[in-house]
């Protein structure tokens, strides 16, 4: 099954590339409420597979969003890097685990905080 969902997202479009792919990639727990909504999704994401998927869509110029578990970003691999810095196609959102939303903090928090200083981010009351 999962190589199935692998497949369909690594095989070209036949849209003429119009359409912006939806695609959520991380837990099963995570994906599976992805796809209720009408998301493509890769469930149990490796990092492997996440490279290989961008690879693709980066050789194809596809425009997509991409959700992505905050696990599959924290290490990222070329093509991760790549995509931040060459496309303007692929939009890529961090989201936190389901069994630790509280503990998740983006990257861009700690550039926030070392310029900003570390009362950036707290609440005004």
């Amino acid at each position: 099954m999962k190589r199935l969902a692998l497949e369909n997202l690594l095989r070209p479009r036949t849209d003429g590339g119009s359409v912006t792919r939806m695609v959520a990639m991380g837990s099963r727990a995570l994906t599976e409420g992805f796809a209720l909504i009408g998301f493509e999704t890769l469930p149990d994401t490796t990092p492997e597979e996440l490279e290989e998927v961008l690879g693709t869509f980066l050789k194809q110029r596809q425009k997509a969003l991409l959700l992505l578990e905050d696990t599959l970003v924290r290490d990222p691999g070329p093509m991760v890097n790549r995509a931040r810095m060459e496309s303007a196609h692929i939009v890529m959102v961090e989201i936190p685990r389901l069994e630790e939303p509280a503990d998740y903090h983006p990257q861009v928090e700690a550039m926030v905080l070392s310029i900003l200083g570390a009362n950036a981010l707290e609440e005004v009351q």
